[in-house]
C-alpha cells in the first residue's frame, strides 16, 4: 500500500463513503501477507517509498504470479528482476498488463508512469555494449521510482575520446551510474570529471582473468576517485534503486 492508497482510504472513512469494518479488513495485511511459499511486505511502499521488488531467479512462475496477483491491487508499479522470458511468458498469460524487457530480464506492471520527483537527472554510462543489458535494469529501475533517466553507451577506456565528448551531459548529471566489465576502470575517469557522487556497477564480461567481474570489482573498490560507491557484480537493479535514493534526498 502506498501513500496515495492509504490517504484515499482514510478519506473515505472521514466522509463515511467506507465502514470502518471495511477499512479494517483493507488493513489486515498492511504489515505483511503470507501466502505459504512468501511473505509479502505490503507496508515497504509507506515505509521505503517504493514496493517490494520480486527478484525472479530461483522463483517458479506459478510462485511469481502468486506474489504479483496480491500485490497488484496495492501497488501502481511492481518490478521483477532476474526472470528468464519462458517465466515472463507465463506471468503475461495470467497478467497481461505485464511488460518484459528482455535485454535487462525486467518484468514490470505499471498502472500510470510516475511522475518525475527526483531533484535532477540520473546518468547511466556503460564502457561497452556488452554492458548494455545491466545498464538497462539499472536504468528501468531508476525510471521506476520516478526519475529523469539518460543514457551513454560505449564510452570506455579503449576510446576514452568517445567519453570526453559528452562532457555537458556528465558533468550536468546529479547522480551516474557507470557500469563496466574487464578491468572496471571507467568508474574512476568518469568520477574524476565530476563532484557529483558516481554509483560503480562491476559486470561478469571479460576474458579469463577477470574471473567474471572479480576484477572490476576489487579495481572499483581500489579506485582513488573518492566520490565512488559501488554495488555487486551485474547488479543494475541496486544501482537504479540507490541512485534513486539519492535523487530524491533533497525532495525528502
Amino acid at each position: 500500500m502506498n501513500q496515495e492508497t492509504l490517504t484515499k482510504l482514510l478519506s473515505q472513512v472521514a466522509q463515511g463513503n467506507m465502514s470502518v469494518s471495511d477499512a479494517t479488513t483493507q488493513f489486515k495485511d498492511l504489515s505483511f501477507e503470507n501466502i505459504d511459499f512468501a511473505n509479502i511486505d505490503h507496508h515497504r511502499s509507506l515505509r521505503k517509498g517504493f514496493p517490494e521488488v520480486i527478484f525472479g531467479q530461483g522463483k517458479t512462475s506459478a510462485q511469481i504470479i502468486g506474489i504479483l496477483e496480491r500485490m497488484v491491487a496495492r501497488e501502481d508499479v511492481i518490478l521483477v528482476t532476474r526472470i528468464d522470458e519462458k517465466k515472463a511468458r507465463d506471468v503475461k498469460k495470467a497478467l497481461p498488463a505485464a511488460q518484459y524487457f528482455q535485454d535487462a530480464q525486467l518484468l514490470r506492471i505499471q498502472k500510470k508512469a510516475p511522475a518525475a520527483t527526483g531533484f535532477g537527472k540520473i546518468l547511466i554510462i556503460s564502457a561497452g555494449t556488452s554492458d548494455i543489458p545491466v545498464a538497462r535494469e539499472a536504468a528501468l529501475t531508476a525510471q521506476a521510482m520516478g526519475n529523469e533517466v539518460d543514457t551513454l553507451f560505449d564510452v570506455g577506456v579503449a576510446g576514452i575520446h568517445r567519453l570526453f565528448a559528452h562532457r555537458e551531459k556528465i558533468c550536468t548529471a546529479s547522480v551516474i551510474i557507470v557500469i563496466a566489465g574487464m578491468e572496471g576502470a571507467l568508474p574512476s575517469v568518469v568520477a574524476g570529471m565530476v563532484k557529483s557522487p558516481v554509483i560503480a556497477v562491476p559486470t561478469s564480461i571479460g576474458y579469463g582473468t577477470s574471473f567474471n567481474g572479480i576484477t572490476a570489482l576489487l579495481g572499483m573498490l581500489n579506485s582513488c576517485s573518492s566520490n565512488i560507491a559501488v554495488v555487486n557484480i551485474d547488479n543494475g537493479f541496486g544501482a537504479g534503486y540507490m541512485a534513486s535514493s539519492i535523487n530524491h534526498v533533497s525532495a525528502v
